[in-house]
């Protein structure tokens, strides 16, 4: 495995692979790697024949007052999992490289920014797409992977893939969860226990509003409310959002017809969390 600093650096080695006739696969991740990246990085695998993982803490994705200096890092682990688990190289840019001095150039994004984590952290998907598109051009992969867990980067970044003529596959991986339902984050280390028991409740929000729905509850403001008591019923909780929507557009429905993406972001204390599902109003209901 290889490990590499330096953009040109990069862009050489993905260049001699792509003249071997190899088919590269990136996986952009902030590090402090858990289950759920190692995941991507599986499936990264198996549609390339060369993995590339990148390792970089983003900062203009981050909004003032945010974690970006508390971010967990562990560089080290993270190259040994890497190796453990078959990337051909890894990606460790500094930010002077990515965003030198008098860098100005953003990529903006006219609507589905402004729906979900776009309405409280402003600014935060023009940095994704920026850094994306940069690793895009530095490694030049065929096909890159991103969880599902964060559904809106999802869209976003197939949007500006397509908006933008990369020609790049974008594939989406299944979200990860611990044993009792937690989706996988690396804030999930900044919970204390007891946070940690609390926040299983989002993912229990999401399984209480399926299973309305199976009982032929489609109004979407009586699931979301449901949801909302049941996780303000728990300590330390605050709701930035609970929002049911269309997968494609991410705007809101009223009256659920078709499947639905519900999503929501709680802080439990300090750690803001995410997580999403997609709900399907004719599906048999679970015994």
């Amino acid at each position: 495995m290889k490990i590499i600093q330096s953009t040109e650096e990069m862009t050489q080695w993905s260049t001699q692979h792509r003249k071997a006739g190899h088919a590269l696969a990136l996986v952009p991740t902030m590090g402090f790697l858990h289950d759920g990246h190692l995941s991507l990085m599986k499936e990264g695998k198996h549609l390339g024949d060369r993995l590339v993982v990148s390792i970089f803490v983003n900062p203009t994705q981050f909004g003032p007052g945010e974690d970006l200096a508390t971010y967990p890092r562990n560089l080290e682990r993270d190259f040994r999992l890497c190796r453990e688990t078959g990337a051909d190289a890894v990606f460790t840019p500094n930010t002077a490289d990515l965003y030198p001095p008098g860098s100005d150039t953003f990529i903006f994004q006219q609507k589905l920014p402004n729906h979900l984590c776009g309405l409280s952290r402003t600014g935060h998907f023009q940095g994704v797409m920026t850094i994306v598109a940069k690793l895009f051009n530095i490694v030049r992969p065929d096909v890159a992977v991103f969880g599902e867990k964060d559904f809106q980067q999802l869209a976003v970044i197939r949007r500006m893939v397509k908006d933008l003529n990369f020609n790049i596959r974008i594939v989406g991986h299944p979200t990860v969860r611990e044993s009792d339902g937690l989706a996988m984050s690396s804030r999930n280390s900044k919970l204390s226990p007891d946070q940690r028991v609390t926040a299983q409740c989002l993912n229990m929000a999401l399984k209480i509003a399926q299973g309305s729905l199976e009982k032929n509850i489609t109004d979407a403001a009586i699931l979301t409310k449901n949801a909302a008591d049941f996780i303000q019923s728990h300590p330390e909780t605050a709701i930035d959002f609970i929002t049911i929507c269309d997968p494609d557009t991410l705007e809101n429905v009223s009256k659920i017809d078709k499947p639905v993406l519900m999503a929501l972001a709680v802080k439990v204390g300090a750690t803001r969390l995410i997580d999403n599902m997609i709900l399907h109003p004719n599906r048999t209901p679970q015994k």
